[in-house]
């Protein structure tokens, strides 16, 4: 009886394990989708001057959840593991609960953009977690001394969750779980006549003594504000029915231009921060720009502020004045989900994204003009599967070591 209640305890701490790991990784994977989803946490619980550093606790909080996983299934520092993975659920369910009530729209982010719950089923969730730690852990004697060769397997898979958090730091993530992934067909407005301006509202976002404000065109902030980006949303979402989805750019005068990106081969440079690039940076993406219509693409810059404030940072960067007729303007948040990169690149091909670039990863003039000889339909299936193969080796290597070695 004494060794099935032993068993049952760590079969109990290894399910724990399975559901941090892999909830981890799928952050890690993608550090910038995370970072959004904590801003929300942020904003809801009143905490918005924390927001600058929403990515970072997000990279933080999910690397501890791997690593938390990767102990409970190996096995190791039992006593440690339990504490830190009981604290963890106690504080996501405190957390889920609060939200449960509030009921505020917005994503969980338990697992990324990969599965979305409503708060309910978070809140469940996590209460079943509670509930296994109440067994796997609780009284915290007895809980048994690992192999010393699973210390081996946990310093392994470690290094595993280590390089995958370095490597999606600096690049985009393995998988693409976003509507705007490789394959997706942008809707243009031209192709949904029923959709009017009165559709979309517009708001302003400024900063003052570290706290944002929310603002609309009819009542703006005075001067001691600082302009920080713009939101954009969109009432009625057209139906999904069609597979394409929506990207709400305007150009200077508030024209809604979604039809740009869906003519012929294009590149679009999305900036959701623009104010944090440096100058040297506005000349890479002014480069590129130039290469990339020499090479045959269309070459747009979305940007996530208003006319006036961007109008403002050409005028202290080396940009060419005619940038302004390449310009369009769209939501922060639309733009980061976009491209993760902050002056990142999309190619698309008549609407359809076929290639997504890093800010450092941009094509030369003579990359993009082979990439224009290229048969889309086959870059797009070769970005999709190369990164989930990827992301399915780690995967499997890991489970592979913690479980058989």
């Amino acid at each position: 009886m004494r060794e099935f209640s032993r068993l049952a305890r760590r079969v109990c701490a290894a399910l724990i394990g399975v559901v941090f790991f892999v909830s981890g990784s799928l952050k890690l994977m993608d550090p910038a989708g995370a970072g959004l989803v904590v801003a929300e946490y942020f904003k809801f619980f009143h905490l918005g001057f924390l927001v600058p550093i929403s990515k970072a606790v997000a990279f933080l909080l999910a690397f501890a959840e791997a690593i938390v996983g990767v102990a409970l299934i190996s096995g190791i520092l039992r006593k440690a593991a339990a504490w830190a993975a009981t604290g963890l659920t106690a504080f996501f369910t405190f957390v889920t609960l609060a939200i449960l009530i509030g009921n505020p729209d917005m994503d969980c982010g338990c697992f990324g953009e990969a599965v979305h719950l409503t708060h309910a089923q978070t809140f469940v969730k996590n209460l079943v977690l509670c509930a296994l730690c109440a067994v796997a852990f609780f009284p915290l004697k007895n809980l048994g001394e690992p192999r010393k060769r699973k210390y081996i397997s946990f310093a392994l898979v470690s290094a595993a969750v280590l390089a995958l958090a370095i490597y999606s730091l600096f690049s985009l993530p393995l998988v693409d779980f976003t509507p705007y992934k490789a394959g997706a067909e942008l809707l243009s407005s031209s192709d949904n006549p029923s959709v009017s301006g009165d559709d979309w509202v517009s708001t302003f976002i400024y900063e003052k003594d570290g706290k944002e404000g929310e603002f609309t065109l009819d009542c703006l902030p005075d001067s001691t504000w600082t302009f920080v980006r713009t939101e954009t949303y969109r009432r009625n979402v057209p139906s999904g029915d069609s597979g394409q989805v929506p990207l709400d750019i305007t150009d200077a005068d508030g024209n809604y231009r979604e039809d740009i990106l869906t003519d012929g081969e294009v590149f679009a440079v999305s900036v959701p921060n623009p104010s944090s690039l440096r100058p040297k940076d506005w000349e890479r993406i002014s480069g590129f720009l130039s290469s990339v219509d020499e090479a045959g693409f269309k070459p747009y810059l979305l940007v996530s502020s208003s006319p006036d404030a961007f109008a403002g940072i050409v005028g202290k960067t080396s940009l060419p004045e005619d940038i302004s007729s390449r310009t369009f303007f769209a939501d922060h948040k639309a733009l980061l989900t976009f491209n993760r990169s902050n002056g990142g690149a999309v190619w698309l091909n008549d609407g359809m994204i076929v290639k997504k670039f890093t800010r450092s990863s941009l094509p030369g003039p003579d990359k993009a003009a082979e990439l224009l000889g290229k048969d889309p339909v086959n870059v797009m299936l070769n970005e999709k599967t190369g990164g989930r193969l990827c992301f399915q080796a780690y995967l499997l290597y890991s489970f592979a070591v913690l479980l058989l070695l």
